[in-house]
């Protein structure tokens, strides 16, 4: 028994280590680090950093780590740097909703980020199909499997400065949430 002692260990070692990598990477935690790395640089490394060790397929899960990479174009100062950094994160993001197209909240993170993109630069190109998801989602809320508090967040971004048009701002206010 003695001897298999360590193997038990290790074994258990192992388990642990791997619940607590699905852990991290839990959307709701996702959600509040990508807020803080908005605003944070410091912040915005580490969720880098985390989110680029993440190798799986989650769709969502995906989309913040495509956010994590545009997020850090806000902080980088060199412009092959920032392009760099916005081309990743669009090939993250096409990755995400190829594996979820009707996805409300990837569809949010990537117009998010979309709508601050220079469009110079032509990489904001799914805005409106992006724009659609969402309000498709808003519409049908409860229905469409998005939280309410998160509901209320694509909501209140849209109805501020220019991301829709005075109709499709009038029909946002009309969705009870």
């Amino acid at each position: 028994m003695l001897k298999r002692l360590p193997f038990i260990l290790l074994l258990f070692v192992i388990q642990v280590a791997l619940a607590d990598n699905k852990a991290v990477y839990a959307v709701s935690e996702l959600r509040a680090e990508y807020l803080e790395a908005s605003k944070d640089k410091d912040a915005a490394e580490r969720f880098n950093k985390k989110m680029g060790k993440y190798e799986e397929k989650d769709p969502v899960v995906l989309a913040y780590k495509a956010a994590s990479e545009a997020v850090m174009a806000k902080y980088v100062w060199n412009p092959y740097s920032k392009l760099k950094q916005i081309r990743t994160a669009a090939a993250i993001f096409e990755e995400a909703v190829k594996l979820d197209k009707d996805n409300p909240e990837i569809r949010f993170l990537r117009f998010t980020v979309e709508h601050y993109v220079p469009r110079y630069l032509n990489l904001s190109t799914n805005l409106e199909s992006d724009k659609k998801v969402m309000i498709s989602s808003l519409k049908s809320h409860p229905d469409s499997g998005v939280s309410t508090e998160f509901a209320r967040t694509m909501r209140d971004f849209l109805l501020t400065k220019d991301h829709c048009t005075e109709a499709e701002k009038k029909e946002l206010r009309r969705i009870s949430i």
